[in-house]
C-alpha cells in the first residue's frame, strides 16, 4: 500500500509541477519579451518607457510600461508570483518523495560516500538554502556589473555541480543542479521580486515617489531567471536518460547545459528588441557547437567488447543475477519493490537477453544501477557485461 501511494504522490507532484512550471515559465518570457519589444511614440507621457502592441486570440492589445509605476494605484492590480511559488512547492515535495524518501536507493551513493540518509537529505536542503544566500550576496556586491555577475553565478553553479556530483548518485546529482538554479529562481520572486513591487505599491498608496532602484533590482533578478529557465526544463526531464546525466563527464554537461540555455534566450531576448546585434547572431552558432560539443562527450565510450577475450552468458549471468534481479522479477525480493520497475524483469535468459541494451545504458555506460550501488557492483563485472553485450549478447 506504501509504494503505491508514493507511486501516486510522484505523479500527482510531477503533473503539478509540471502545470505551474508551465504557467511560471510561461509569465517570464512573456514579460521579458513585452519589455524587450517596448517602443517610446511619439507624443507619449514622460512618464512612460515604452507601448507594445499584441494580437491574439483575434483580439488586439496594447500594453504600456511605466519609468518607475503610475501616480496612483489602479483599481485592480494582476500580481505574477503563485507560478513561481508553486513550481517551487511542487518541485521540492517531488525531491521529499523521490529523493528523501528513497534516499537509501536513488540520493545516496554508497560507491561516493556512504552517507546516513539524514546526513544526505540535510547537504541537500543545506545546499539549495545555501545556493540563494551566496547568490543573493553576490547580486547585492556585484551589483549591476553584467559581466562580472554572470560569471560568478556560473561559478557558484560549478561548485554546486561538481559537490553533487561527488557525494550524490549521478542521477540525484543532475536533478540537484536543477533544483539548486530553481531554487535561486523562486526565492528571487519571494525575497526580492514581490517585495520590492510591494514597497512601491505601498509608496504609491501613501503618496510618496517610489525608489527606481527597487523596480530595477526587481527586473534584474527576472532577467536571471529568464536567462536560468532552459537549463532548469532540461533538468527536469533528464532523469530518464543515463546517456546525459551517467556520462562520465556529467558534471561538465550539466555546466555546458546551462551555458546553452542562455545562449538560446539571449538570442531571442536581443533580437526581440529589434534587429538582431552581433552577439544574438553569434548566440545561435555559439549553441551548435556546445551541442555539439555535448554529443561528442556523452557519445564516447571505451569500447568494452574491444580486446577483451570471449565473454559467454555463463560469466554474465550470475551478475544479474547478484545485482539484478531483486529488483528486476516477476516476485522481486526487494521489499520497496512489489513489481518490477517498468515491467522489466531479468529472471529468464532470454528476458536478460531482450534487455540487453537497457542494462547497457543503466548499469554499463552509466552506474545508476544498481541503485545507490546496494549490491556493490563492481567496474569489473560492469565491463564484462559491457563487453558480452557488445559481442552480441549470444546465449551459448
Amino acid at each position: 500500500m506504501t509504494a503505491i501511494l508514493i507511486e501516486w504522490l510522484n505523479l500527482v507532484f510531477r503533473w503539478a509541477h509540471v502545470m505551474a512550471g508551465i504557467a511560471w515559465i510561461g509569465t517570464s518570457f512573456h514579460f521579458i519579451w513585452l519589455d524587450q519589444s517596448l517602443k517610446k511614440r511619439a507624443g507619449q507621457p514622460d512618464g512612460i518607457a515604452g507601448e507594445s502592441w499584441m494580437v491574439h486570440g483575434g483580439g488586439f492589445y496594447l500594453a504600456e510600461k511605466y519609468t518607475v509605476a503610475p501616480e496612483r494605484m489602479p483599481p485592480d492590480l494582476h500580481w505574477f508570483k503563485w507560478e513561481a511559488y508553486f513550481t517551487w512547492i511542487t518541485g521540492f515535495l517531488l525531491l521529499v518523495v523521490i529523493y528523501y524518501f528513497g534516499a537509501s536507493a536513488f540520493l545516496i551513493d554508497r560507491g561516493k560516500i556512504a552517507l546516513a540518509p539524514w546526513q544526505a537529505i540535510a547537504l541537500s536542503v543545506g545546499s539549495l538554502a545555501l545556493g540563494w544566500v551566496v547568490y543573493d550576496q553576490l547580486c547585492k556586491r556585484i551589483g549591476d556589473r553584467t559581466a562580472p555577475l554572470a560569471a560568478s553565478v556560473f561559478a557558484l553553479i560549478a561548485a554546486a555541480t561538481f559537490l553533487y556530483s561527488a557525494v550524490f548518485t549521478d542521477r540525484a546529482a543532475f536533478l540537484h543542479v536543477g533544483a539548486f538554479i530553481g531554487t535561486i529562481m523562486a526565492a528571487s520572486v519571494f525575497f526580492v521580486i514581490i517585495p520590492n513591487q510591494k514597497v512601491v505599491v505601498a509608496d504609491l498608496i501613501a503618496g510618496r515617489q517610489p525608489d527606481p532602484a527597487l523596480g530595477l533590482a526587481a527586473k534584474q533578478r527576472s532577467l536571471h531567471n529568464n536567462y536560468l529557465t532552459l537549463p532548469v526544463v532540461f533538468m527536469m526531464i533528464s532523469n530518464h536518460y543515463p546517456v546525459v546525466f551517467g556520462s562520465p563527464w556529467s558534471p561538465f554537461v550539466a555546466l555546458a547545459i546551462v551555458v546553452l540555455g542562455a545562449l538560446i534566450r539571449h538570442y531571442f531576448n536581443q533580437t526581440n528588441k529589434g534587429p538582431a546585434d552581433w552577439s544574438a547572431l553569434a548566440a545561435i552558432p555559439a549553441a551548435i557547437v556546445v551541442f555539439l560539443g555535448i554529443v561528442a562527450v556523452t557519445a564516447y565510450r571505451p569500447n568494452a567488447a574491444a580486446g577483451a577475450g570471449p565473454v559467454a552468458f555463463s560469466d554474465v549471468h550470475p551478475i544479474v543475477t547478484q545485482h539484478c534481479v531483486q529488483c528486476h522479477s516477476a516476485r522481486p525480493s526487494d521489499p520497496d519493490f512489489p513489481e518490477a520497475p517498468k515491467g522489466v524483469a531479468l529472471d529468464t535468459p532470454e528476458e536478460i537477453r531482450a534487455h540487453a541494451r537497457q542494462i547497457e545504458q543503466q548499469a554499463v555506460l552509466s552506474d545508476i544501477m544498481p541503485l545507490g550501488n546496494s549490491t556493490g557492483m563492481t567496474d569489473e563485472e560492469r565491463r564484462l557485461l559491457g563487453a558480452w553485450i557488445g559481442q552480441g549478447a549470444r546465449l551459448d
